[in-house]
């Protein structure tokens, strides 16, 4: 693997692989956190129209340029970043690689192909509105965050998108898509050293040799996340809980490692994970629960998901607390820890032996570390991990005085 930075300041890695389809992608450190100043939603829609129209290219043009190869032109908004990505077959990824860097520097946002996007993004919105379990993860995002720029919805509102202009969005882009807050990662079989010069040259024809420098991130407090247990009637037929509070950030090291164990032992995606045993296999009260874990810059938060008949809902947060108590009041054992960490890392491997995990991974870690974070590092951190960190989140975490819990019945 080789990796750097540009004179312009994009980061850059390169992983060679022996797959005969390449990876691309364009990881840019904005999101929805960082609208201060636009409308809600922005960041998302930016994503959204990005692909209708560049100074070189028509949006029918750019929509058929990889499919009419076999590849596939996407992209996703985070509250912390937007990522434009191509799948193509490895001779066709100078395209691919050139398409990307195109979209991300001359967008030209034609005002009919606005209006007409926003029709989309707004049936998008109602379409989560529609979805409990969705749409209550949202909510509950909103609640625990408020106050903090992670607590805009990444999808913004009907009103709030209605809003969105051209001049804004070309503000957004001018302003955010710098190459300082960029990293472009490949996974392809290639010759890493010519692909390093190709993205090099790349980086100084659409940046230059001297790239904009990036503004830094609004800095604001850690959010203060006060308690709550709220219900909410939906009127619906099943009844969707989440329960949590706030965790390491993604800078907290040891702490966002026995997280991430602690959230697998206990709600992974494992089918022996605590609650999925207890809650699904031995009790039936729920079809599927999951503990999750989203890292910030600055902070992280721990959720508890299940959807559940309205009579069950009690029982299961009640199971849900008793479990989390086992964890807290003892220490794994020797073998159950040996066993758990085992399981992670079989976890982690196979579903980063995929070559578009693999460069969304390292595009992340440019973005968030400056550098590639390999294999052999994760594992030896993992294997660091002692009961008693594990035991130590579980009681910081899930607090009782400090953590919230949302209902939707």
């Amino acid at each position: 693997m080789i990796s750097g930075k540009a004179d312009c300041g994009l980061g850059y890695a390169v992983k060679r692989s022996g797959s005969a389809v390449a990876y691309c992608a364009i990881s840019i450190k904005c999101g929805t956190r960082d609208e201060k100043g636009y409308h809600n939603g922005i960041a998302h829609f930016t994503e959204h129209t990005i692909f209708k129209g560049t100074e070189k290219r028509s949006a029918t043009v750019i929509n058929g340029y990889l499919d009419r190869l076999g590849g596939e032109l996407n992209a996703f908004t985070t509250k912390e970043e937007i990522v434009f990505h191509a799948t193509v077959l490895k001779e066709d990824l100078p395209k691919a690689a050139a398409l990307l860097f195109e979209l991300a520097t001359c967008p030209t946002f034609p005002e009919h192909e606005i209006e007409t996007e926003k029709g989309v993004v707004i049936d998008e919105i109602h379409s989560y509105k529609d979805s409990p379990s969705e749409d209550i993860y949202d909510r509950f995002e909103e609640m625990v965050f408020e106050g903090h720029p992670l607590s805009r919805n990444i999808l913004g509102t009907a009103a709030s998108v209605r809003k969105i202009t051209r001049n804004e969005l070309l503000g957004f882009v001018r302003e955010k898509f710098l190459p300082g807050r960029m990293a472009f990662s490949i996974v392809a079989d290639i010759d890493e050293k010519k692909m390093e010069k190709d993205i090099l040259k790349l980086a100084e024809n659409y940046f230059g040799k001297e790239g904009l420098p990036a503004t830094e991130r609004e800095a604001v407090n850690a959010p203060a996340a006060v308690p709550f247990n709220r219900t909410i009637n939906k009127r619906n037929h099943q009844a969707n809980c989440i329960t949590g509070g706030l965790a390491p950030s993604l800078y907290e090291e040891r702490e966002r490692l026995a997280t991430v164990l602690l959230c697998n032992i206990l709600g992974g995606p494992a089918t022996n994970s605590i609650l999925n045993s207890v809650l699904r296999e031995k009790n039936g009260w729920v079809y599927g629960v999951e503990c999750s874990y989203t890292q910030f810059a600055d902070t992280g938060l721990v959720a508890i998901s299940l959807g559940c008949d309205k009579a069950n809902i009690d029982r299961c947060l009640k199971t849900i607390e008793k479990e989390i108590g086992k964890l807290q009041d003892e220490p794994l054992s020797p073998r159950k820890l040996k066993a758990a960490k085992k399981q992670l890392l079989g976890q982690l491997a196979i579903s980063g032996d995929n070559g578009e995990t693999q460069c969304l991974s390292m595009g992340k870690s440019l973005l968030a570390y400056g550098r590639i974070t390999g294999g052999k590092e994760t594992r030896a951190l993992v294997e660091g991990i002692k009961a008693e960190d594990v035991q130590e989140m579980a009681r910081k975490i899930f607090d009782p005085s400090k953590m919230s819990t949302l209902i939707y019945i």
